[in-house]
């Protein structure tokens, strides 16, 4: 008999990316769809791509990450500024059509709790993840668990407002924290410093940004020292707020690290209050990549459905 496995999703807004994962953390088999950003749409590709890895593996538990804001219940999906559900029961009605246990959890979360079990943050006590993808988003965790606040949303680094009537955000505010510090942001600061400079016209994106910096092109690198700049704003916040032992970086922006860490971290030492007169958390990358969401909510679903069958 196989040994049981949980699927593990990352819901983006244009992609569904699903993989089969024991309980050593280990992916063993891997889904990917397109979606058409609509709830519909991305709850029949969730279910689709269930049964494609059940009929391979045999699947206990479906783990969901989500870049939005759950109930304390982690049952609901209140609001995710990238994705198309609102206060929608999400865990009931996709465990009702896959007939399995099906767990929520952020998206942040589920990256930090992978990285908590199987990854960079293994030794570490109270520690911090930043996650800077499409957005950016954050974890804490103390003694073992989540900190999620009275209600379940916290900490919400991404939307913080850095700039009063800056960038537009989807979350319907200006000048929030992930407008500057994510792949999306690196595209708006190559675009401004392109039009600035009267360069030819050109459709950026993060990873052309990026492809630009590593060529040595001038935009490229002017746009990722930007983004540096910010990611310091983004560890020093999270520094002074939760004052961690350890920030772990993750997301597919970070995957490209090298690019901008550094210069990140001394701007964070130079940010915090007390520079200089306390101690500053060591930043590191993540181990697991972009594939940690899938692995961690895939580990939550398994624990959730073995704790609910000792019942």
């Amino acid at each position: 008999m196989n040994t049981p496995v949980a699927i593990g999703f990352d819901i983006g807004g244009t992609n569904v990316r699903a993989a089969a994962i024991t309980a050593t953390g280990t992916i063993i088999d891997r889904e990917h769809k397109q979606s058409h950003g609509e709830a519909a749409s991305m709850e029949d590709a969730i279910v689709a791509m269930t049964q494609t890895l059940s009929s391979r593996h045999e699947v206990a538990a479906v783990g969901i990450a989500v870049a939005g804001f759950l109930d304390e219940h982690r049952q609901n999906v209140r609001f995710a500024p990238h994705l198309p559900w609102r206060d929608a029961p999400l865990q009931q009605r996709l465990s009702q059509r896959l007939g399995i246990p099906v767990s929520l959890e952020h998206d942040a979360n589920s990256a930090a709790r992978a990285e908590a079990a199987f990854g960079a943050a293994q030794q570490a006590d109270t520690w911090a993840f930043i996650s800077i993808g499409t957005g950016i988003g954050g974890a804490v965790m103390t003694g073992g668990e989540i900190y999620r606040g009275a209600f379940g949303t916290a900490p919400e680094i991404g939307h913080l407002p850095v700039v009063p009537g800056g960038r537009p955000c989807p979350c319907g505010k200006r000048g929030c924290l992930e407008r500057y510090c994510s792949g999306t942001a690196l595209a708006a600061t190559a675009q401004e410093i392109a039009v600035a400079e009267g360069a030819p016209e050109q459709l950026w994106t993060g990873e052309s940004v990026i492809a630009a910096a590593r060529a040595g092109n001038s935009i490229g690198k002017r746009a990722i020292v930007e983004f540096s700049s910010w990611l310091g704003v983004a560890l020093s916040i999270m520094s002074d707020m939760f004052d961690p032992e350890l920030i772990v970086i993750g997301g597919g922006v970070a995957q490209n690290h090298d690019l901008f860490l550094v210069d990140g971290v001394e701007k964070a030492r130079g940010l915090v209050v007390g520079a200089g007169h306390r101690p500053f958390p060591q930043v590191v990358p993540a181990a697991l990549g972009a594939d940690a969401g899938m692995i961690g909510a895939a580990h939550l679903a398994l624990t959730e459905s073995r704790q609910d069958t000792a019942r």
